[in-house]
């Protein structure tokens, strides 16, 4: 039996150090391990069958990481099932400076997701599990912590030094259906953010958003966390844009298909960043991937929106609703949308308060682009965060994350390049290198290191 090298070794493809115990620095590195349970091997059994090319894998990662020495590591597809793997890496990690979180997938999944922090840069505060209870049992971690020290004593300013780190792996997208479910399940990775803000009272501190998200670029789910102000640390540190010429710059997964696409992310969120209602991009999400259904399903040059039987130049909520039926994207399926997300859908669109839909609406509706949301700054929302950081907080001066450097490993990920030579996992990993900086509600932040 063939074993995984040890990569990392090899002088052609040394990774970059971060040296994160640089004074005003953190990394984070995330990473799809592919659990045994599921790597399939040439003669289609699992590797979970056979200890020693389990183990060894997994000795390798353990190598990776530690040399790595990231101030964070977010781990999904972690095989909590096996008391022998999880041993190995509470040790290992345990020995090395760091304090490990685990979560298990619900309904015995067998995977699930473990995240470490180096307690030398961090306090946890708190930990929270997200349990999503749906068909793909998907869960998520949350750890809220404290910096230690880590500007100068003589400032003058009291700087609170608390962020959050979430790690989580959304559904594979089977087919056209499970987007929705996708969407869902961001729209409750923020609801239950928002959910710990409110409930321990908060101020705006910085999130970082690890994991698998089983999607790129083009998808909606990247288009909601932007539209939510969450910037791609990756995307960032390479100057890549939101536009189509970037979408395939880089590549950090292989599925059991043999496709390639960028789909592990590392997303930022600093203090005081407007947002746009949660809601509201939940419903431009949703609205985007009926669209791209709606495109599927027409043919030739017929416009989609002819998909509906319209009264003329409007559609109905009977008529909205047999629509959504045929995409299958409600109903019966366990992936689309409820019964109260197509009523809450149905109140987005119909901003008059008509009861029928002219095509006017929607068009404006479905045109609408995250990275032109992001620059609106209207009233309500404007209040919203007036309201948010009132009084005790005006003043509050907060740490941020500058991002200063990301890397993916095997590097040639980074040129959209599958190298055969990889064999560590079906994942690429990446890390993110951020400098800390100070932030006030009344200054404008630069993610990008100058």
């Amino acid at each position: 039996m063939d074993f995984p090298s040890r990569e990392f070794q090899d002088p052609d493809h040394q990774p970059f150090h971060f040296g994160s115990n640089a004074v005003g620095c953190i990394s984070c590195t995330t990473f799809n391990i592919l659990a045994p349970i599921y790597k399939r091997l040439n003669n289609k059994r699992r590797e979970s069958e056979f200890r020693e090319l389990w183990f060894h894998r997994n000795e390798t990662i353990l190598d990776r990481l530690l040399h790595l020495k990231s101030s964070i590591i977010c781990l999904q597809e972690f095989w909590v099932g096996n008391e022998e793997l999880v041993g190995m890496y509470e040790k290992r990690l345990g020995d090395a400076g760091y304090v490990t979180y685990k979560l298990s997938r619900t309904n015995n999944r067998g995977d699930g997701l473990l995240t470490a922090v180096n307690k030398n840069q961090f306090r946890v505060l708190n930990s929270r599990e997200f349990l999503f209870h749906d068909i793909s049992d998907r869960v998520a971690l949350l750890l809220h912590v404290e910096l230690f020290d880590c500007f100068s004593q003589n400032q003058s300013v009291d700087i609170k030094k608390e962020a959050l780190i979430v790690n989580t792996h959304l559904i594979f997208p089977h087919d056209s259906s499970y987007c929705f479910l996708r969407s869902q399940q961001v729209y409750m990775i923020l609801q239950y953010i928002q959910s710990y803000f409110d409930e321990h009272q908060l101020p705006s501190v910085p999130i970082i958003l690890c994991g698998d998200w089983n999607g790129s670029k083009k998808g909606h789910v990247y288009k909601f966390l932007r539209s939510q102000g969450f910037v791609s640390s990756y995307d960032i540190a390479h100057s890549y844009m939101d536009i189509d010429d970037d979408s395939d710059k880089w590549i950090s997964h292989r599925n059991h298909r043999g496709n390639v696409c960028g789909v592990d992310f590392i997303w930022l969120l600093n203090p005081y960043k407007h947002q746009r209602p949660l809601k509201e991009s939940f419903m431009e999400a949703i609205l985007g991937n009926i669209t791209n259904l709606l495109r599927k399903a027409s043919t030739g040059s017929v416009d989609p929106l002819h998909f509906f039987k319209m009264d003329g130049n409007y559609i109905t909520y009977s008529q909205f609703c047999q629509a959504l039926a045929k995409l299958h994207i409600c109903g019966s399926s366990q992936n689309g949308l409820s019964n109260e997300d197509i009523k809450d859908l149905w109140e987005y669109l119909d901003t008059d308060r008509s009861g029928v839909i002219d095509l006017l609406q929607y068009t404006t509706a479905q045109n609408l682009h995250p990275s032109s949301l992001l620059k609106e700054d209207d009233e309500k929302n404007g209040e919203k965060l007036e309201e948010m950081f009132h009084s005790s907080t005006s003043s509050l001066t907060m740490i941020g994350f500058k991002v200063k450097n990301a890397t993916f490993f095997p590097p040639e990920v980074g040129k959209g390049i599958w190298p055969e030579y990889y064999s560590l996992s079906d994942h690429a990993h990446l890390t993110v290198e951020f400098s800390l900086v100070e932030m006030n509600r009344n200054e404008e932040f630069l993610f990008h290191s100058m």
